[in-house]
């Protein structure tokens, strides 16, 4: 078999896994909850397999080799800011986010979490909520889709537009089949492989070089300042990278996960497999970004595209099959990303606008039926925005990383810890905090150079503390809600007891405590 042989070979096996977990998956979602939040049923390895998975994308295996082997190790600061914010997310707003999601009205998603938690009669705060999701996610899912078509580009000298349509076809198939289930799983699947693969191709560079010391060597002769960590940065260049850490307290199809875990005492080994994780396969570009640099940098010809060095190394160094499965691992970072940020904008465009602007009573199998549908339409959308790419998948994905922990983070946080927030404090704060990014983003020079997310982070954070001290009276059900939350965070076993107790105060019965906004049609359901 000829070397492209070997490798479509893996290719199509990858796929047909992942479509095949589509199908189980598939038979195991039969309503809205199961298709939105999988049931709240994720185990902590699951969980944070998936999180890191459909957080890293392929600007894991594409996007931050590409960065280091340019400029050199000065780029590791963001993945320094990124495992610093990782690790405060899962300590501080995954149990509490858990516990406080089902008490305030078991919510599902963020926007109804919010519309639920500030008891919003207008409904504007999940509407606005939805819509900022939608046109962030658009940036996000169209990067997935460029690195895609890159991927095979780059892998197979398949056309760009070809290979773009191939992931966004795989992926939208699968996770409009099983929804949450078919992308946690499919995440565990492929973050075991991004994984592998960025542990074996360093280990196996090193080897081909001749060592850390002989490739160490040779990186001081083609330029000693790419192994110094602050060669060529600025204070704002190191601030802006430590700064990405911020936006996970924001991203919606990493928090997700913690809403999905079948209690807050699962966050605490989640934490650890998942920083575990996160460790490895940031060291593992980096040593990727290094072989890379050993090898080629002496002639830059014999790599035009720094972003494929991982795809480059992997064929130089393995067989072609095993070389298949490094490319199935940036497949898999793509995907995972864009099959979780498909499933969330799903629920963002269905759960939180759609039902809202309509208030329609609908069935379950309704429900199910057009979450798939918006999945097909707004992976159609993202293709269509990634069909001529305009900027690198660093770019795209920092833009939205940015708009996505502007908008909601300082929100999240403060909705989690601070039980005097208000409705028009979190909506002031989001829209601004949205703004900002957006204007940010537009500008250059000077003071601008600094990453959007960071005034985008601050805006938010002081506009939604200022409105809601002017807007804040005492309401007796949020206030209940707020302790039954902090309560629940500490102690689990007390749920069911802690629950009565609140509905006494909500006036609620056990019905009432859905996982959405869609109102069933009983009689329908019961045909």
């Amino acid at each position: 078999m000829s070397d492209y042989a070997y490798q479509i070979l893996t290719m199509l096996i990858y796929f047909m896994v992942m479509i095949g977990i589509g199908l189980w998956a598939y038979k195991r979602t039969s309503n809205v909850d199961d298709y939105m939040l999988g049931g709240r049923q994720l185990n902590p390895m699951v969980a944070a397999l998936s999180a890191g998975a459909s957080d890293m994308s392929g600007w894991l295996l594409m996007g931050l080799p590409g960065a280091l082997y340019t400029t050199g190790i000065v780029e590791l600061w963001i993945a320094v800011g990124l495992t610093i914010g990782a690790w405060l997310n899962w300590k501080i707003v995954a149990p509490r986010l858990r516990s406080y999601t089902e008490v305030s009205n078991n919510s599902i998603t963020v926007p109804s979490f919010l519309d639920s938690r500030l008891r919003d009669s207008t409904h504007s705060l999940r509407i606005v909520s939805g819509l900022i999701i939608l046109f962030f996610f658009t940036f996000y899912v169209s990067s997935g889709m460029v690195a895609g078509g890159t991927f095979f580009e780059g892998a197979f000298g398949l056309d760009y537009r070809w290979g773009m349509l191939l992931i966004a076809a795989v992926t939208m198939f699968y996770t409009l089949l099983g929804g949450f289930v078919a992308v946690s799983y499919t995440d565990v699947v492929q973050g075991i492989i991004m994984v592998l693969a960025l542990t074996a191709v360093p280990i196996v560079g090193i080897m081909h070089v001749g060592g850390v010391g002989p490739m160490l060597d040779t990186i001081r002769e083609v330029d000693p300042t790419l192994l110094m960590p602050v060669s060529g940065a600025t204070v704002i260049g190191v601030i802006s990278a430590l700064a990405w850490g911020l936006g996970y307290f924001g991203q919606p199809h990493i928090i997700v996960r913690f809403m999905a875990l079948r209690s807050p005492k699962d966050t605490g080994n989640a934490r650890i497999i998942g920083i575990a994780w996160m460790l490895l396969a940031c060291l593992g570009a980096l040593g990727t970004a290094f072989v890379g640099i050993a090898i080629y940098r002496h002639d830059a010809s014999q790599l035009a595209n720094p972003e494929q060095v991982f795809i480059v190394v992997g064929q130089l160094l393995f067989h072609p099959l095993i070389a298949g499965f490094m490319l199935a691992a940036i497949l898999a970072a793509i995907m995972s990303t864009i099959s979780s940020q498909l499933l969330v904008s799903s629920s963002a465009l269905i759960e939180d606008v759609y039902m809202t602007f309509t208030n329609r009573s609908l069935t379950e199998k309704s429900a199910v039926a057009l979450s798939r549908i918006s999945v097909g339409i707004l992976a159609l959308l993202a293709a269509v925005l990634a069909w001529n790419p305009n900027d690198t998948i660093l770019g795209l994905v920092a833009f939205a990383w940015a708009g996505f922990g502007a908008s909601f983070g300082p929100v999240i946080l403060i909705s989690l810890f601070w039980r005097k927030l208000t409705g028009f404090g979190a909506l002031a704060g989001m829209v601004m905090g949205a703004a900002s990014v957006i204007v940010w983003a537009n500008m250059k020079g000077g003071i601008f150079d600094l990453y959007e997310i960071l005034p985008g982070f601050i805006v938010n954070f002081l506009v939604t503390v200022v409105v809601s001290k002017l807007t804040y009276s005492m309401n007796t059900v949020i206030d209940k809600e707020f302790t039954t939350a902090v309560l629940l965070t500490k102690n689990w076993s007390a749920r069911d007891e802690a629950l009565a107790e609140l509905r006494q105060v909500t006036g609620d019965n056990p019905d009432a405590f859905r996982p959405r906004s869609v109102a069933l049609n009983t009689e329908e359901t019961q045909k």
